[in-house]
C-alpha cells in the first residue's frame, strides 16, 4: 500500500490533496467523503463584510476560466462563530485563509483567527489579483512582503502559508522574501490577471473589467514558478493552478511542490478532487513508489544539452548531450 501522508513543515496530511480557499465550503460533504481530504482551506475572510465585484464575475475561456470574485464575506467575526464551528465536525486540518488592506489588519486578523483552537493553519492571501500592490495585494514586491509577512509572523505560533502571485516581476524573490519574515510555507499561487471581451457587447466579459485566470491554461506556467521557488526556498511550497486530473498532482509534486491545492475543477466535478486521491496512490503503485512524498523534487534535472549535439542525438536521448560545466 502506497503512504500518501505528507508533512508541509509541522502540518501532517494524511494526503498532499486540498482544496483552494475560494473553491470549497462544507455543502460539498453531500456529494463527497470531506474526511478523505488531505486538508481543508477554507474561505478568504476579511475584517469587515464585503459584498464583493460587481458582476458579472466569472466568465468561460478555451483554457479555463476567469473571474473577479472579489473576496465577499460576512468578516471574521461570522467565520469565527459560525463557519469554523461547521468545518470542526470533520477530521482533516483546518486552514484559515485571511485577507486584509493593511499590515496593521494582517496582524490583527492573524491573532484572532489563530486563538480559535479549531484554526490549524493560517494562509495569508497577500496576492488578490484584483487589489492594488500595498492595499491588499502585498505580494507583488518584496519589501511589502517582507513587511506584512514579518508582521503576520509575530502574531502567532501557528503555522503560516503566504500565498504569492503569478503577477509578480520575481516570484521567486517574493517567495525568498516571505520565508525570510517567518512563513512556513508558500502557496504557488494565486490566479494570473487577465482581460476577456464580450464581442456581441464590445465591453469587458467581467463586471470589474480585469479577472484572475485559472484552469488548465496556466499550470505550465505555475508549474514552472513551482521550480523556481522551491528551488531557492527551504520552506514547503504547495502547488496551485489548473489541477484537473492526477498526471498535474504528479507534475507539481516532481517539480518540488509538497502538496497540492485544487480550484478548477471543484467547479467542473466537485467529487473528482477525492477520486484523485486514489487515482494518486494506483498512480505511485503502479510505478514502484511506496511513499508519494518521494515525488516531490524528484524532476531529472539535468544540464541543458548543446543544441547540435540533442538534434543528432537518438529521440529522447538529447538529455544526454549536455555541455559540460568549464
Amino acid at each position: 500500500m502506497v503512504d500518501l501522508s505528507v508533512k508541509v513543515g509541522s502540518v501532517e496530511l494524511k494526503n498532499p490533496i486540498m482544496p483552494a480557499s475560494g473553491c470549497f465550503s462544507v455543502d460539498l460533504a453531500q456529494v463527497m467523503d470531506v474526511n478523505r481530504l488531505g486538508a481543508l482551506v477554507a474561505k478568504t475572510v476579511s475584517r469587515e463584510y464585503r459584498i464583493g465585484n460587481p458582476p458579472p464575475r466569472v466568465a468561460e475561456l478555451e483554457c479555463g476560466m476567469i473571474n473577479s470574485i472579489g473576496l465577499p464575506t460576512k468578516g471574521i467575526g461570522y467565520f469565527l462563530e459560525h463557519q469554523v464551528p461547521e468545518y470542526a465536525q470533520f477530521t482533516p486540518p483546518l486552514v484559515g485563509s485571511i485577507s486584509a488592506t493593511t499590515a496593521d489588519d494582517f496582524e490583527a486578523m492573524t491573532r484572532e483567527v489563530a486563538s480559535h483552537k479549531d484554526v490549524d493553519v493560517i494562509e495569508v492571501n497577500i496576492s488578490c489579483p484584483t487589489r492594488n500592490p500595498g492595499g491588499g495585494n502585498f505580494a507583488m514586491h518584496e519589501d511589502h512582503t517582507f513587511n506584512v509577512v514579518k508582521r503576520i509572523r509575530s502574531a502567532t505560533n501557528k503555522p503560516v502559508w503566504v500565498k504569492l502571485s503569478p503577477n509578480a516581476g520575481d516570484v521567486v524573490a517574493i517567495g525568498v522574501a516571505a520565508e525570510e519574515a517567518g512563513a512556513n510555507a508558500l502557496v504557488v499561487s494565486n490566479t494570473i490577471l487577465g482581460l476577456k471581451i464580450n464581442l456581441d457587447t464590445f465591453r469587458p466579459a467581467i463586471g470589474n473589467k480585469f479577472g484572475g485566470i485559472s484552469g488548465p491554461g496556466v499550470k505550465p506556467i505555475i508549474v514552472r514558478m513551482v521550480h523556481q521557488v522551491s528551488q531557492r526556498v527551504k520552506i514547503p511550497v504547495i502547488g496551485c493552478g489548473g489541477i484537473v486530473k492526477v498526471e498535474d498532482v504528479v507534475e507539481y509534486m516532481l517539480a518540488g511542490a509538497s502538496a497540492v491545492m485544487i480550484g478548477y475543477l471543484i467547479f467542473r466535478n466537485p467529487s473528482g478532487i477525492v477520486a484523485m486521491i486514489d487515482e494518486l496512490a494506483e498512480w505511485c503503485d503502479k510505478r514502484g513508489f511506496k511513499r508519494v512524498a518521494q515525488l516531490t523534487g524528484a524532476m531529472v534535472n539535468d544540464p541543458i544539452a548543446e543544441t547540435f549535439s540533442a538534434a543528432a542525438a537518438p529521440i529522447g536521448q538529447g538529455h544526454k548531450t549536455f555541455v559540460p560545466a568549464e
